[in-house]
């Protein structure tokens, strides 16, 4: 099964509310060494992120000169740069994840949005329930060879009898044969979803490849 946020999520979570002041939070941040903590409203449902991106731009260059050129952004970050509530501070809305996620889902996210932590929220209630970090991601590397075998196996499904494997250091060699060039192709696709799986080196060949492109006869007027 893939794995999903609940198996590698922190349940501790430094959350702060959207009153809290700007020294609140950075003692907050200071005490726990974190770069980044939720805001929640008084039933623990997320708000917004405050990071240390949003908190360093109290130390922004605020030259008067440049206020005439700014545009929509710049003008954004000068407003949180003044602001003195979190709520003020914090980047919202909030992306959020839930228990089960996969994992690769949230790596997926952090990626796109260019952001190292995510909430971890109930899905029914909304409240935090965790977070997950980049750094919680690199478990999904840490995984046994024979975990990781047993789940490729399982993924192959009908080519086991056909293909032998081996995995080593998160690496999978597959040898053998199937029938058809679309077998080949899904299979890899499978195995490469696989959790911990590093790189996928194969010597599968196939019979049929009903994959080629069919160029239609030419008619003649």
């Amino acid at each position: 099964m893939p794995m999903t946020v609940r198996d590698v999520m922190n349940r501790f979570v430094v959350a702060v509310e959207a009153d809290a002041s700007f020294g609140e939070v950075v003692t907050a941040m200071c005490r726990f060494h974190v770069g980044a903590v939720p805001v929640v409203d008084g039933d623990r449902r997320v708000l917004g992120m405050v990071s240390e991106d949003d908190l360093l731009l109290k130390d922004m260059d605020r030259r008067m000169g440049d206020l005439l050129f700014e545009g929509p952004s710049r003008h954004r970050e000068r407003r949180k740069a003044a602001g003195r509530r979190v709520r003020d501070l914090m980047s919202t809305p909030a992306i959020t994840v839930t228990e089960d996620t996969p994992v690769r889902q949230a790596a997926w996210l952090m990626h796109r949005n260019r952001i190292k932590d995510l909430p971890v929220v109930d899905a029914v209630t909304g409240r935090i329930t965790g977070l997950v970090r980049k750094s919680d991601l690199i478990r999904v590397f840490c995984r046994s060879s024979e975990d990781i075998r047993e789940d490729v196996l399982d993924v192959i499904g009908p080519c086991t009898g056909r293909c032998s494997l081996r995995v080593e250091d998160g690496i999978v060699y597959l040898e053998g044969s199937v029938e058809r060039r679309s077998q080949l192709r899904a299979l890899l696709e499978a195995v490469w979803r696989v959790d911990g799986v590093v790189d996928v080196d194969s010597e599968v060949s196939y019979e049929v490849d009903d994959l080629g492109r069919v160029i239609p006869p030419v008619t003649r007027p």
